[in-house]
């Protein structure tokens, strides 16, 4: 087994801090899924707001108007992160290995480094352009990544229950 990610350890931890338990019960899993889909609703609602304009669409509503959203992708991330964490650390064994939450970490990695190059090199110039301007094309280039990683988040996300159980196809996770 991967000394690393341990399935089987993660499992017991879960269980020895009550997580699983209570992830376990007849509504802990469907309530932890709702506010997975709540905080998505608000993270791409508001990411999906602020690239779409980045990209130049929406003309007519600043940037400054439209980083007011931000706190509220932000809320619907840290949802989202959290349940997550509940969903990993209960099923370990169904999301560690799986090639689609791998895809899916991967991909919420290169938005997490995308912003921060966004707010590192092109945000000021975005913030400086008037309403009806098309903001600069790095600007544009930042937006069209990052909305990309965002949605392919979202179907990766639902190809996780297609790859269930590791077993079957990763070879270094097989038991004996």
């Amino acid at each position: 087994m991967d000394p690393i990610f341990d399935p089987i350890a993660i499992e017991q931890w879960a269980t020895d801090v009550g997580i699983f338990g209570m992830m376990n019960t007849k509504w802990g899993w469907p309530i932890a899924e709702i506010i997975h889909f709540y905080g998505l609703c608000l993270l791409i609602g508001a990411v999906g707001m602020f690239d779409l304009r980045m990209m130049g669409v929406a003309r007519g509503v600043t940037m400054k108007e439209l980083h007011r959203l931000v706190p509220f992708g932000i809320a619907g991330y840290l949802m989202c992160a959290t349940t997550g964490f509940l969903f990993v650390v209960t099923a370990p064994g169904q999301y560690i290995y799986n090639p689609a939450m791998q895809m899916k970490i991967m991909l919420m990695a290169i938005a997490g480094a995308n912003m921060a190059m966004f707010y590192a090199t092109a945000s000021a110039g975005v913030n400086a352009a008037g309403a009806d301007e098309a903001p600069p094309v790095r600007a544009r280039v930042i937006g069209a990544v990052s909305l990309s990683c965002w949605l392919l988040v979202i179907v990766f996300g639902r190809l996780v229950t297609f790859f269930r159980p590791p077993e079957y196809w990763c070879l270094w996770c097989a038991p004996g």
